[in-house]
């Protein structure tokens, strides 16, 4: 079975070969043949590469621990959801499971512009196959996941870190958030390409850049919900390379979506587009090399490899190749109209964007600046969440304020009138929650700006569906909710984009409480004492211990009191796992909506039983979940086809064979 893994990887790189060479060959001599045929290898491809899919899922779950991925990564003991995790746990296996999804989209694409952008789909099936070229490279010539290894009778399992439930659902969310934004930017390629720079390819690839979107946001969530709960340090972002190299493409994902409706609508920032476009999928590519290359110390990365230098020649071939065809197709690419004035949505999506790639480059230079110092100097200088936090934090209220006022701001020109019309509320509602939140005592200047322009946002939101409810309404005489669902149905994609401005909202308001007033204790006790934090009590009633063959696990119990009552008791854990031998641990939380308890098991002596507890309030973070939860319902009613785009496609599947035919 490994043999004919390997098999099936090594023909689907030549067939991707072969699609590239034919595609552009049938495109070029005009033979329609030759593109069909290449279009079929796309399919192959996928088909080859499911196959070895198969064979190494099937390897881990069969304990063959004659390949040695399968021996680095799982042991006889793991838990199956960790043992199917275990396929994109690895190095190689997290490459396989790359350019699976990656031959996947590709084939959806395919069905989906069979008949369709005939003129794009030549390139659009080259370039997506040569990205599978490069990734199926390195799973023949460099990472080969069925390589076999020395005879052992038990694996050496999967990273204790690694053994949790995040890690089944969040590499696969960023890896699908990566992957897609590979069919953009593929059609960004073909029409710079073929010349056909119109909005075709804008509206071919609006649902791929926003399901990418999706799952860079859901993938970015995910690991900071898993940092949170598991790496135990009280926190759920710490500006960690690998963090950054997830985050920066969906900085620049967020502003493509926001820029492209200028395009579609005034048919400006044509340039701007496909170069956003285009940097998206070079900052996945560079996300990838930062997590595999080794070049950076991160609990997220893989170990030293000698994948680095493809990567850098990778990313290298894709800016070059991209750039050339920009400055190539220059004159095409000129705006068909002019921004006329500074206060309009034209001026505040534009705004949104510079603020987008703001955040992105000073992302970027923090995180290659250890890179390039140990390149320059031979000393590797390190930059810390300070950095971080005093650049963006700036940066990221001014786009607060612009997540609020570039949706009712009208376009091409906002008259002082329609300005004081629709600012007065939310503006007003900012202010007072401001003023009331300097009479509690709060002084942090960052705080107060967030909360506030979090006020003004959410009004401003909210009074927009105010007002198109009632404009329903009169109308056509519904009913409050009929005429909010007619409303949203009858425009998804802006609706749904004010949803998704909520959560941002409330994410922007979760993030300032639990950064700015958090506290923090850490008390060393024994059985039965206990310590202050916050507004509550803890008192450390001992451990308790439990054993399985795969782990061990020590728990400390700790009642929550507060006025003199328990009212929860938190069981924060050391766990001990046996392949490895590597202690975790394991927080305990209890969640309201005000605030978060945060408790964490240290040191501990098992003779006295005392313990080192380390104990957080963290306020507001339960918002962060909140308004992530808002952002993916928004984002799904965005993304949903709306009553008018449903329609041809119904009318299709009702027509008699020859009337479609006709």
């Amino acid at each position: 079975m490994p043999d004919v893994g390997t098999l099936s990887i090594a023909l689907a790189l030549i067939f991707a070969v072969y699609g590239v060479l034919a595609a552009v060959y049938g495109s070029i001599a005009g033979r329609a043949a030759w593109v069909r045929s290449a279009e079929h290898a796309v399919y192959a491809v996928c088909g080859l590469v499911a196959t070895a899919v198969g064979i190494l899922l099937h390897a881990l779950l069969t304990h063959d621990f004659t390949i040695e991925y399968v021996a680095s990564y799982s042991s006889s003991t793991l838990p199956l959801r960790y043992t199917v995790a275990a396929l994109w746990g690895g190095q190689k296996g997290s490459l396989l499971w790359w350019v699976f999804l990656l031959s996947m989209f590709a084939t959806i694409v395919h069905v989906q512009n069979r008949h369709r952008n005939r003129a794009l789909m030549p390139y659009v099936t080259a370039t997506l196959l040569s990205v599978a070229v490069f990734f199926l490279s390195l799973l023949v010539f460099v990472a080969e996941p069925f390589e076999r290894g020395r005879p052992v009778l038990e694996g050496a399992d999967l990273n204790p870190l690694l053994q949790n439930y995040w890690m089944i659902i969040h590499p696969p969310s960023l890896y699908t958030g990566f992957i897609s934004s590979t069919v953009p930017f593929a059609f960004a390629v073909a029409a710079l390409v073929t010349g056909q720079l119109g909005d075709t390819w804008i509206r071919t690839t609006r649902r791929w850049a926003i399901f990418s979107w999706f799952f860079l946001s859901l993938g970015n969530l995910f690991g900071a919900k898993w940092a949170y709960e598991v790496l135990g340090w009280g926190g759920y972002w710490g500006w960690d390379p690998v963090e950054n190299a997830a985050f920066m493409p969906w900085l620049t994902s967020t502003a493509f979506l926001h820029s492209v409706m200028i395009q579609e609508k005034k048919g400006m920032l044509k340039v701007w587009n496909m170069s956003l476009v285009l940097l998206t999928f070079a900052l996945t590519i560079f996300g990838t090399f930062i997590t595999r290359s080794g070049v950076i110390s991160s609990v997220h990365s893989f170990t030293q490899s000698g994948l680095g230098p493809f990567f850098v020649a990778f990313l290298v071939v894709v800016i070059g190749t991209c750039l050339a065809l920009i400055v190539y197709r220059l004159p095409d690419l000129r705006s068909e109209n002019t921004l006329e004035s500074f206060v309009s949505r034209e001026s505040a999506f534009l705004f949104n964007n510079l603020l987008f790639l703001g955040i992105a480059f000073a992302v970027f230079w923090g995180t290659v600046f250890p890179i390039l110092s140990e390149w320059v100097r031979g000393v590797k200088i390190t930059v810390g969440p300070p950095f971080f936090n005093r650049v963006t934090t700036p940066l990221g209220i001014a786009l607060l304020f612009l997540t609020g006022a570039g949706p009712i701001i009208a376009w091409r020109r906002a008259s002082p009138r329609n300005l004081r019309r629709v600012f007065a509320l939310p503006l007003a509602v900012g202010a007072l929650g401001a003023a009331a939140l300097l009479a509690a005592g709060v002084r942090h200047v960052g705080a107060l700006l967030t909360f506030a322009f979090a006020l003004f946002t959410l009004t401003a939101i909210l009074f927009e569906f105010f007002r198109g409810v009632r404009a329903r309404q009169a109308l056509m005489r519904e009913r409050p909710g009929r005429a909010l669902v007619r409303l949203v149905g009858k425009n998804q994609r802006r609706y749904g984009g004010y949803i998704v401005h909520v959560g941002i909202a409330l994410m922007f308001a979760g993030v300032a409480g639990s950064s700015v007033f958090k506290v923090e204790q850490q008390v060393t006790v024994n059985q039965g004492e206990s310590f202050p934090v916050g507004r509550y009590t803890l008192r450390y009633d001992g451990l308790k211990e439990t054993d399985t063959p795969h782990v061990a696990v020590l728990a400390a119990v700790v009642s929550v009191m507060r006025d003199g009552e328990v009212i929860d008791v938190l069981h924060p854990e050391k766990r001990f796992y046996k392949k490895p031998r590597q202690p975790t641990t394991e927080v305990s939380i209890r969640s309201t909506l005000r605030e978060d308890l945060y408790v964490i098991l240290g040191t501990y002596d098992p003779e006295s039983k005392a313990a080192t507890l380390q104990a957080y309030v963290n306020p507001l973070v339960a918002w962060l979940w909140i308004g992530g939860v808002i952002l993916v319902l928004g984002t799904g009613v965005a993304i949903y086809p709306g009553a008018a785009e449903r329609a041809p496609a119904l009318a299709s599947r009702r027509a008699p064979t020859g009337a479609a035919a006709t």
